[in-house]
């Protein structure tokens, strides 16, 4: 089940979504956003797709976004202050896939419209939606 399964709309694809493979800690928890030492999960230069979320009283999809060098990225959005003022509701939370450059636009273009995420992601650009599962579980 997806964390917040009521939040997300439904969005018509002929496609099944696909599992993206969302990269968990070796015990098998989402990462903390600020907590996390990007470079030391080797996401330097490494490109793909992230999610970060909040949990608490009303758990929410934060943003969405894609990067060809994840560690900068993950570091660029930790100090938006629109997405760190959220820690305060039951903590950031943060995963990625390590999605293939012609498909992370689409895949974010897809959770973007079906997570409603609380933060724009202005570098998002319009394309085609890729349809992948959420992270699952909390």
């Amino acid at each position: 089940m997806a964390l917040f399964r009521k939040k997300m709309r439904k969005i018509r694809s002929d496609a099944p979504p696909q599992d993206p493979n969302w990269v968990r800690d070796a015990a098998g928890r989402y990462h903390r956003l600020l907590q996390l030492d990007p470079e030391a999960a080797g996401l330097a230069g490494t490109g793909g797709v992230y999610v970060i979320w909040h949990r608490g009283m009303r758990p929410a999809w934060v943003f969405v976004g894609a990067a060809d060098d994840l560690a900068r990225a993950l570091h660029d959005v930790a100090a938006n202050p629109d997405v760190v003022d959220l820690e305060s509701r039951g903590g950031l939370f943060v995963t990625w896939s390590l999605t293939h450059a012609p498909y992370r636009a689409g895949v974010v273009a897809y959770l973007t419209e079906l997570m409603m995420p609380l933060v724009d992601n202005p570098a998002a650009v319009a394309a085609d939606p890729v349809p992948v599962l959420p992270p699952q579980g909390t």
